[in-house]
């Protein structure tokens, strides 16, 4: 697999310490819609308020996702966790839809665990299962939002989200990460792909079966 080469001043000098300045304002500027947020997720949702996940970044080096909670912790008679669906209230629904749960991934991108524009970090036990284009994915920091993100989110199939992925990484510009924002801005006033059309989330990824010959 060939080690991904930053291309262009801007992923080389100006992304990173971008990410980093317009993270820090944003949590100034949304420290009270963040404080809110929590306090409803606390009386609502109970505690913890942050949900914490270890996610695979860049050169797939593991880190802790910081999101504001959005599932009950309710189980069946035997203990275990009811499905996701079941542990979704309208709540946390709504959490997700205007995209507030994602609010505290800024201190990510603020310690360059991410990056504002990027594919999003998916679970570390994906891992071993992604072929080698796939595992391309991981050349660059994960983002907040992204190509896949604005071309059908939770609504594409797995193999469609990594090809999205994979395309970012080798055409990564200023003015793609320009134009990804602002189709952001309108997914999330859209509330669209937020479910899979068959789940609460995403159905978990199995792998890629090879194409036949």
């Amino acid at each position: 697999m060939n080690k991904h080469v930053p291309h262009g001043p801007y992923e080389k000098f100006i992304k990173r310490p971008l990410d980093f300045l317009l993270a820090l304002c944003g949590i100034i500027v949304l420290s009270p819609v963040m404080i809110v947020t929590a306090v409803l997720v606390r009386f609502k949702l109970g505690s913890p308020v942050l949900f914490r996940q270890p996610r695979p970044g860049k050169d797939e080096k593991v880190f802790n996702l910081y999101k504001f909670r959005t599932m009950t912790d309710e189980k069946d008679a035997q203990g275990n966790l009811l499905p996701d669906e079941d542990r979704l209230p309208a709540f946390g629904k709504k959490l997700r839809s205007t995209s507030l749960d994602e609010l505290p991934e800024f201190f990510n991108i603020l310690k360059g665990d991410m990056s504002f524009i990027g594919p999003r970090p998916l679970l570390v036990k994906y891992l071993p299962l992604y072929n080698e284009e796939q595992k391309h994915r991981h050349d660059v920091r994960p983002g907040l939002t992204g190509w896949a993100q604005v071309n059908g989110r939770n609504l594409l199939s797995w193999e469609d989200r990594f090809e999205k992925d994979v395309y970012y990484v080798r055409n990564i510009s200023f003015l793609f990460d320009l134009k990804i924002i602002f189709r952001t801005v309108a997914v999330v006033f859209d509330h669209s792909g937020i479910t899979s059309g068959t789940d609460a989330t995403m159905e978990a990824f199995t792998g890629t079966k090879p194409k036949e010959e």
